[in-house]
């Protein structure tokens, strides 16, 4: 058996008084696509934060390619080669695309690592080539959360975390978006897929986890999934 890039094992999690998850448990074997699907306050989005170290579990632990990461910094997730695309968009709205991709590729790779990294997020999106010299604040709310992803996909982390991509974006948008997943993943990026809006979610991932009320309440491969999924969630808008 292949050690898990991901494993969250009995993870319970609070916010002060609110007890937001109980005892779930999930893994993300390497290369492989997992969706974290259920309704809006499932706790979905809490799980994704425990995943990536963004607030600790209050029982239970979270392993990262067999380490035990329970508790630990959110930096060390991302040096164990965690990557988080969280909700909304995060982009220097007075700043181009490139200016924006340039300031987040130094950061890490410093001046000689800029060009292959710009080169690969235009692989990755092709039209923010097209609008490189563009102001980030004057594109569509699609392409800014394209913007947003580059930053973190370009870096081919072990696995990504992708929050509720779908979330306010047109249909067209939208399937970019998981295009570009998808590529990712050819490339050797396991994927643990956060959503609501179930339809891409389930055409690219391999297993499914269902989330009620901050409990697991079914686990399968895609191909059993939808009537489950479906008969236990009417997805809002």
């Amino acid at each position: 058996m292949t050690t898990p890039v991901l494993e969250l094992a009995g993870v319970s999690a609070e916010y002060g008084p609110f007890r937001a998850l109980f005892g779930v448990s999930l893994r993300v074997e390497p290369g492989q696509a997992v969706a974290l699907v259920g309704s809006n306050g499932a706790g979905k989005t809490t799980v994704a934060r425990v995943a990536s170290g963004l607030i600790p579990p209050t029982s239970g632990t979270v392993a990262v390619n067999g380490d035990d990461m329970t508790g630990a910094r959110t930096y060390r997730f991302a040096q164990a080669g965690v990557a988080h695309a969280t909700e909304g968009r995060s982009v220097f709205a007075t700043l181009s695309v490139e200016e924006n991709l340039t300031l987040s590729f130094r950061r890490v790779h410093g001046r000689a690592g800029v060009r292959t990294s710009l080169e690969r997020a235009y692989e990755l999106f092709p039209v923010l080539g097209m609008r490189r010299s563009q102001i980030a604040g004057t594109l569509s709310g699609g392409e800014q959360r394209m913007l947003s992803l580059a930053r973190v996909m370009v870096e081919q982390p072990k696995i990504l975390i992708a929050d509720e991509l779908s979330l306010g974006l047109a249909p067209i948008i939208v399937t970019s978006l998981y295009d570009s997943l998808a590529r990712l993943r050819a490339q050797g990026t396991a994927l643990l897929i956060v959503e609501q809006q179930i339809g891409h979610a389930l055409a690219l991932a391999d297993q499914v986890a269902l989330l009620d009320h901050g409990t697991v309440t079914w686990t399968g491969n895609s191909a059993d999934a939808a009537s489950v999924v479906h008969q236990a969630f009417q997805p809002t808008h």
